[in-house]
């Protein structure tokens, strides 16, 4: 498994990669265009990026599907929205506000500051748009910076 930091992907390309996650890991380029009101041929183009990079897989006019990698990667940006809302709403946002604010700040915040915000929080289950899902490292408490793999 190749380890990350949760910081390696740009702000558009991570957004694809989680609406992929919370797809079910597989979706049409039209599915993707559609849901983000933008033209088929510049998903395309950041789909080329996310295969060349090993988070997906794509034939021309098939569906795009998550690798291995691409789950654990979008399995991770799901829980770092769904704890940065839950953290945002502690300080008055509703969940809505939570949630949208949540999607403008969350690229910059590392797998490392997301495993230490969700110990904080005693590690939450849920947040409001749905399960929690954990990284193995936080819940044991032996994460040791930003180089450890995902099991």
């Amino acid at each position: 498994m190749i380890p990350f930091t949760g910081l390696e992907l740009s702000p558009g390309k991570a957004a694809y990669l989680k609406y992929l996650s919370l797809q079910g890991g597989s979706v049409k380029i039209s599915g993707i265009a559609g849901y983000f009101e933008v033209d088929p041929s510049t998903v395309t183009r950041t789909i080329t990026d996310l295969t060349r990079e090993g988070y997906v897989e794509h034939e021309p006019y098939g569906r795009v599907i998550l690798t291995e990698f691409g789950r654990k990667y979008g399995a991770f940006l799901v829980r770092r929205h769904r704890i940065l809302g839950l953290v945002l709403s502690h300080y008055g946002l509703s969940e809505e506000e939570a949630c949208t604010e949540a999607s403008r700040m969350e690229c910059y915040l590392s797998r490392e500051a997301v495993n230490k915000i969700c110990r904080a929080l005693g590690h939450p289950t849920r947040g409001f748009c749905g399960e929690i899902c954990h990284d193995p490292l936080c819940l044991s408490g032996t994460f040791h910076g930003l180089h450890e793999n995902v099991s």
